[in-house]
């Protein structure tokens, strides 16, 4: 809060200003000079500011920046309630590809129930089945996450289309493996469900040449 320190008369005329800035013990202090003039006297009026001072910006995490940069930073980390990931600092739940990895070996490896797995780890059981296909046709490099590219629509090629209705009549299908999880482990991508039905519903729409 401002104070004055002297005070001068009621009947002054202002005529100039200037100010001094100071820093004392890492707060800035702002003194403003104001000269008066009177009819018998010059009087001296300082005021004197305290100004928080900034705190310090910390220094950016280079690891997440790093997974940040390269789409692999996770969303929401909080989500991912594993015991390694809550008891040690190697598992780092920032991670969206180290989780990913955890995730499926806790169930192909320690042979933990799916339904365990995944709600330990903050997915569905589609998700959790879309990863592990993608993991077990492309390994590691599977799980980083794609950059932008074309939309679902444009993933829905024929020949995804073709294999969607092969599967529904029984062919290449694996106990408790959904679609979007055997078209991840056919074609390495990972189409929504809706979009794959759209896309077999486009298809029966068109006419027939």
């Amino acid at each position: 809060m401002d104070f004055v320190l002297a005070q001068a008369r009621a009947d002054s005329l202002w005529r100039r200003c200037g100010a001094v800035f100071v820093t004392v013990f890492g707060v800035q202090i702002v003194i403003l000079v104001r000269y008066a003039l009177t009819r018998k006297t010059e009087c001296v009026v300082i005021m004197v500011t305290h100004l928080m001072a900034r705190s310090p910006k910390s220094p950016p995490d280079v690891k997440t920046q790093a997974l940040r940069e390269a789409g692999a930073l996770h969303p929401h980390p909080e989500v991912v309630r594993d015991d390694a990931f809550l008891s040690h600092p190697f598992f780092d739940p920032r991670d969206r590809v180290q989780v990913k990895y955890e995730m499926v070996r806790r169930h192909r490896i320690e042979g933990r129930p799916v339904t365990e797995v995944a709600a330990r780890f903050g997915v569905s059981r589609q998700a959790f089945y879309e990863a592990a296909a993608t993991f077990e046709a492309h390994g590691i490099p599977g799980l980083v996450p794609k950059r932008p590219g074309p939309k679902r629509a444009h993933k829905c090629t024929e020949a995804v289309v073709d294999y969607v209705e092969r599967w529904r009549v029984g062919e290449d299908v694996r106990p408790d493996e959904p679609l979007t999880a055997a078209v991840a482990r056919r074609f390495g991508i990972s189409i929504h469900a809706r979009s794959l039905d759209r896309a077999v519903a486009r298809r029966k729409k068109k006419p027939r040449s």
